[in-house]
């Protein structure tokens, strides 16, 4: 079964809108929906934004018997390698904001017991969506020095979900894919009025590229 988690109902749509709910559950306070589209099981969880959301709706859909993970939404470009409202594959993503240098030395983002910053995440060979790596933080701002970190570090787009699903999947040991459109880039004014302005655009892309996508998972 493939579990989805997604932070936003706006977002969420690109799937729940094509699927055949059979049933909505309640699960550690996060509505689930359990159906079926593109012919397979999918059990979909709106978990909420930032990281704890997200490690708890994985938490959730695992529980309801997902064996592979589905992240997808919206997300920030910070350089010339994304374009709006444009689908990309996320090949590793890392957590910005995670930082124990001072206690375990290494690279800022590198988990308690890991020796890499950056997490891996599946690929399906059959999705030739771009790749690039992600950086994902509980802050959505227009920090000039969040974006140097990010860049430093190697990502090219951010978020504050995608690291901490990885995260979860890595224990539980159950592939994760995500998949992000843009709906903001760096350096092209506010990025809260870029949002507003593209999430609809951006989650259209999402919803067109929906069956492609289920249909790599296996």
């Amino acid at each position: 079964m493939i579990g989805a988690v997604i932070a936003l109902d706006s977002e969420a749509e690109a799937l729940l809108s094509q699927m055949d709910i059979e049933n909505i559950l309640t699960v550690h306070g996060k509505p689930v929906y359990m159906g079926r589209a593109f012919g397979k099981k999918i059990v979909l969880c709106v978990c909420g934004v930032g990281k704890v959301n997200a490690a708890v709706g994985t938490c959730a859909v695992l529980e309801k018997g997902a064996d592979t993970v589905l992240n997808f939404g919206v997300a920030g470009g910070l350089d010339d390698k994304t374009e709006l409202t444009e689908v990309y594959l996320i090949d590793r993503a890392v957590q910005y904001d995670f930082d124990i240098t001072q206690l375990e030395g290494g690279e800022i983002g590198t988990l308690d017991g890991e020796t890499e910053n950056f997490l891996p995440l599946y690929t399906p060979g059959t999705l030739d969506f771009p790749r690039r790596a992600l950086g994902s933080g509980d802050r959505f701002n227009d920090s000039p020095a969040d974006h140097d970190l990010l860049l430093r570090l190697g990502a090219h787009i951010r978020d504050m979900e995608g690291a901490a699903v990885a995260q979860v999947c890595k224990y539980a040991g159950v592939p994760c894919v995500c998949v992000k459109a843009i709906s903001d880039i760096y350096g092209n004014g506010s990025t809260t009025e870029q949002f507003e302005r593209n999430l609809s655009r951006a989650a259209l892309n999402l919803k067109a590229f929906m069956g492609e996508i289920i249909a790599a998972l296996g």
